[in-house]
This record gives C-alpha cells, sequence and structure tokens, in this order.
C-alpha cells in the first residue's frame, strides 16, 4: 500500500444491505484528497479489538466513493460477534470515527477480453460488485458468488449475455468446494477469458490449480486472491499468505 497519512473519518450513516451485509458510510474534512477513481481499492481500518483496549487493523474494499460529498461506503459482511469488525459494524452509530489508511491497489477485470469470470464469497462480494457494475454492454461470462442466505442475495444490472449464480452456504467456516463445484458445471466458453477470484484460502488454492492447470489459462490472465483463512486471524493468514505466494512465484 502507498505510505500516506492515516485519515480519522467519522461515520455519516449505515444500511442493512442484506442479513449479513451492512454498508457503513464514511466521510467528513481528512476524506478530501482522497485519490478519485479507487472503487474496489483496499483500505485498511484500524478497529477496536475484542478488549476494547487497542486495535487491529482489517483490510476492505472502497464499495463507492462520493467525492462531491466527501463520502465513501464500506460494506461489511457481518456474523454477530465473532470478530471485531463484525462486531463494531453492528453498533456503528453515526458521529462515531475510525481511522482508514489507503488506498491501496485496485484489481479489475480485464474487461476487453473475450469472456469473463468473477468468483468469490461474501468477503469478496463489494469488490465484485464493482466489476459487476463495470462490465460492457456485450459481455459474457459468469459470475459465481457465495452466499450464507438466499436472503443475501443483491440486485445487480447485468448485460444479457452475462449470468450471476447464487451458491447457498450457510457455514463458511467449514472447509467446502461450492465455488469449484458450481463453476465445473458451467461451460467453458471459446476465447481468451479474464478471471477474477477471491475467497477463504484455501478455496482460493482450489481455483488457482483449476484455472491454471486444468483449463490452462494464461497466469496474466487470472488475478486469484485469498482474503481470509479458516481458524487464522488476519495477521495470521497475512503471513500464510505471503508464504504461498513466494512458493507458487
Amino acid at each position: 500500500m502507498p505510505k500516506s497519512a492515516p485519515r480519522t473519518l467519522t461515520v455519516i450513516r449505515s444500511h442493512q444491505l442484506t442479513p449479513n451485509m451492512k454498508r457503513i458510510t464514511l466521510g467528513g474534512s481528512e476524506l478530501k484528497g482522497f485519490p478519485v477513481d479507487q472503487e474496489s481499492a483496499y483500505i485498511k481500518l484500524q478497529i477496536p479489538a475484542d478488549n476494547g483496549e487497542s486495535l487491529v487493523t482489517r483490510t476492505y474494499t472502497v464499495r463507492k466513493h462520493r467525492k462531491a460529498l466527501n463520502e465513501i461506503d464500506v460494506d461489511f459482511m457481518v456474523h454477530g460477534d465473532s470478530g471485531p469488525a463484525s462486531a463494531w459494524a453492528l453498533r456503528a452509530q453515526p458521529g462515531d470515527c475510525i481511522t482508514l489508511a489507503g488506498p491501496g491497489g485496485k484489481k479489475l477485470l480485464d474487461f476487453s477480453a473475450d469472456w469473463l469470470v468473477l468468483v468469490g464469497d461474501m468477503t469478496a462480494l463489494p469488490a465484485i460488485s464493482v466489476n459487476l457494475e463495470q462490465l460492457p454492454a456485450n459481455a459474457q461470462g459468469y459470475a459465481v458468488i457465495e452466499i450464507l442466505d438466499e436472503s443475501d442475495i443483491q440486485a445487480f444490472e447485468i448485460p444479457e449475455s452475462f449470468e450471476i449464480h447464487w451458491v447457498i452456504n450457510p457455514a463458511p467456516g467449514i472447509e467446502n468446494t461450492h465455488l469449484l463445484d458450481k463453476l465445473k458445471q458451467l461451460p467453458w466458453l471459446k476465447g481468451e477469458p479474464s478471471i477474477w477470484a477471491a475467497c477463504e484460502f484455501n478455496t482460493m488454492r482450489a481455483l488457482r490449480q483449476y484455472f491454471k492447470q486444468e483449463k490452462n489459462v494464461d497466469k496474466k490472465a487470472v488475478y486469484v486472491s485469498s482474503y481470509w483463512k479458516r481458524g487464522l486471524s488476519e495477521e495470521e493468514h497475512k503471513k500464510v499468505k505471503r508464504t504461498d505466494a513466494e512458493t507458487t512465484a
């Protein structure tokens, strides 16, 4: 992430998008100068830890940026008090303050590719949403999205030749192959694809193997990342992710 001074932002409002996804709008004078065109870029938020006496860093996505209003939207997957970020988002009230660093780099599909593939779980849904909203009118391909419940389905306007497949999994903390199984059921289209995938670490590795070894997709056409790993904190996951990147380079 590029070096930049942390910004202290204020909660402007919150909105429950679906039962398990909450949108927090952050703003304030310190958002002035925030780079434009950063939807889907990542940011680092300083969240109160479980003990309430210290802070932990958690990574989120810029979902929307309204520069004229000095506001950004951040979508949180909420799952009770099982993590500090979820607990904070559930309790966030207008006027609450939070420190933000970033933005860091953003990753989008190559919209000029012959066809497009988006794959991810609810932690990746904000970034997937940005890609979906930028699809060109002639786009063809698929999005395969794992959510906790049917009520978590979000509405998107998409091109006629593009499909969204929602996969219901109420227990994302348990090892599963839901995303890969669904993807394998879909036709592999002609031409060269552009692929974007983000999810749990082990699921990421399975998807990566499928794209690169079974489908022989050019490495440059595939962005695949893990956003979390079962049983690990973000700090622990970052170490595992770094080791994985070094051994698969």
